[in-house]
């Protein structure tokens, strides 16, 4: 299994949209709207890095109103 963190970038306006969209697609754990220089942090999972990579190009990178993504897979050190 592996988790990632997703911070993304919307249009003014859209973070709340954005997370409840985004909080309903399968392997999103958590979408949360936050303040500071990203307006959406979500908390996914997927088997493989690859799936991982699939549904954010994929099914979030689509969702409507977003300007942006920076993908950050978590590590066990």
């Amino acid at each position: 299994m592996v988790q990632a963190y997703i911070l993304i970038q919307t249009e003014v306006g859209k973070a709340s949209t954005v997370a409840e969209t985004i909080s309903k697609i399968p392997g999103v754990i958590q979408a949360e709207d936050v303040t500071g220089p990203y307006d959406v942090i979500v908390r996914a999972e997927a088997d493989t890095v690859d799936e991982l990579g699939r549904m954010v190009v994929a099914r979030v990178q689509q969702v409507d109103g977003i300007t942006r993504t920076l993908t950050c897979p978590v590590v066990h050190l």
